[in-house]
């Protein structure tokens, strides 16, 4: 199932309610942006993977199997 985003503020809503929130002392918390810290070898080990992933499935794969996935690729972009 597709995530599903939240619908866009409204400016003016957002400087209203900043406006009733100085006005009555009621500071509300920004929401976390990026979430809990994340721990730097794990992000280094998945950059690691990452980089070298689609170096490695090319490698594995013979020259038929990388020309069917180049022409679905290319059926995919030309889709949109």
């Amino acid at each position: 199932m597709p995530k599903r985003s939240r619908r866009p503020r409204d400016l003016n809503e957002l400087l209203a309610r900043s406006i009733v929130d100085q006005a009555t002392g009621a500071a509300t918390p920004e929401p976390e942006e990026a979430g809990p810290p994340k721990d730097p070898a794990a992000v280094e080990l998945g950059r690691r993977g990452g980089l070298k992933g689609g170096k490695a499935r090319a490698a594995k794969m013979t020259a038929d199997e990388r020309t069917a996935a180049a022409r679905k690729a290319a059926g995919a972009r030309w889709r949109r």
